[in-house]
């Protein structure tokens, strides 16, 4: 399950308001070692092979609000390094940006390891 954050909530709760237009850029799934908060960034992983992963077209439409990966989320292989991860976040970027959406999850990487979220294990709600 995901959590709003700050930024988002305040960019979503002017555009239902009509007090300002939001266009939703494309969205990139990221790892954290230290998981973000509403209004903090977290530590992102950094092992070697990682990178961000797209959410175009991984992402089931929503039922009651809620909705969960319709294939494997994939991230890169770990060719060095070690990251213990905590959380993920829904990004605005494929790198820097803002955070969207986060939560937690909790995975040991080491060299050799393909992280990934199986089908239907990464749920986003809106409540």
């Amino acid at each position: 399950m995901a959590a709003l954050s700050n930024y988002a909530a305040s960019k979503l709760n002017d555009h239902s308001n009509g007090v300002a237009s939001y266009t939703e850029p494309t969205i990139y799934v990221a790892l954290f070692t230290v998981t973000p908060t509403a209004s903090t960034a977290g530590t992102e992983a950094n092992y070697t092979g990682y990178a961000r992963v797209a959410l175009s077209g991984l992402m089931g439409t929503s039922t009651n609000g809620s909705a969960s990966n319709t294939s494997n989320i994939t991230f890169g292989l770990c060719t060095a390094g070690t990251n213990t991860i905590t959380g993920f976040a829904f990004m605005d970027a494929s790198t820097g940006g803002n955070v969207i959406k986060f939560g937690s999850c909790s995975l040991s990487v080491s060299t050799g390891i393909t992280p990934q979220f199986a089908t239907g294990n990464l749920t986003s709600t809106m409540s």
